[in-house]
């Protein structure tokens, strides 16, 4: 996605591509980081926050799930905090019929500065608590959200694991550097499969996302891949390679934590 400035249009896009995902058979799609808005100022999120089970974006989220019959995994929602100028990214799970299955709160708040280029991410974030891996009907999935994909040893806390998403919304300086290297270590070294949808293009604001959403499979392998712009990247998870690679590769038995 390439999200707008405002909520309604980027619930509009996003409908649009979960009914295509639907239509191409999908059983399970998963929208990027701040789906719901990427504002012209980094507070405009925060004005669009809901009360954790109710609010436009999360009745939205369960009634579209719901009637396309489709899990839905959404980057991440602005949930309300205690403090008014901050709310929790909660990445939240949706079955196919429209009940939330799991949250998970963005425990890394992203900072970066180089040079006129600056991001203190927790000026509106408050950091979650706890990571979150739930089983489903497809495979065990494990969720993040961007900044947490530097930190391997947080994925260590939930594997095993079959399926980790990282819902992103990536700089361009440091997705051209580091995205591609950090998602396919992820998937090497937990054995398992990587979904990242990205926004990628530019902004209202003017800020522009580096994009490459993509699945990579267990062994490393870029499955699919979108560079920029609204669209849908389709790939099949299959277990049966997991089961194959880490009965070739016994990584994650032969790991000493001594």
């Amino acid at each position: 996605m390439v999200s707008a400035a405002d909520v309604a249009p980027n619930l509009q896009a996003a409908a649009r591509l979960i009914e295509g995902a639907a239509a191409a058979g999908a059983r399970l799609v998963a929208l990027p980081e701040n789906f719901y808005i990427i504002g012209r100022h980094e507070a405009d999120k925060v004005k669009a926050r809901e009360r954790d089970g109710a609010g436009p974006i999360q009745d939205f989220l369960a009634d579209v799930s719901r009637r396309h019959g489709i899990w839905v995994l959404a980057g991440t929602v602005p949930i309300e905090t205690a403090d008014p100028k901050r709310i929790r990214s909660a990445c939240l799970l949706y079955d196919d019929t429209g009940r939330r299955i799991a949250r998970y709160d963005k425990m890394h708040v992203f900072r970066y500065e180089s040079g006129p280029e600056s991001y203190d991410e927790a000026r509106t974030v408050e950091p979650g608590d706890a990571p979150v891996a739930v089983d489903t009907p497809f495979a065990r999935l494990a969720l993040s959200v961007c900044y947490d994909v530097r930190f391997p040893e947080f994925y260590r806390r939930l594997a095993p694991f079959d399926v980790m998403f990282v819902p992103s919304a990536f700089t361009v300086s440091t997705g051209a550097a580091h995205w591609e290297t950090l998602l396919r270590a992820r998937a090497i070294e937990n054995l398992a499969y990587v979904v990242a949808p990205a926004q990628g293009g530019r902004h209202e604001s003017g800020r522009a996302t580096y994009g490459h959403t993509m699945v990579v499979d267990p062994w490393g392998k870029v499955l699919a891949e979108q560079a920029e712009g609204e669209g849908l990247v389709l790939a099949e998870i299959d277990l049966g390679t997991i089961k194959k690679v880490r009965a070739e590769l016994p990584a994650l038995s032969n790991r000493r934590t001594t």
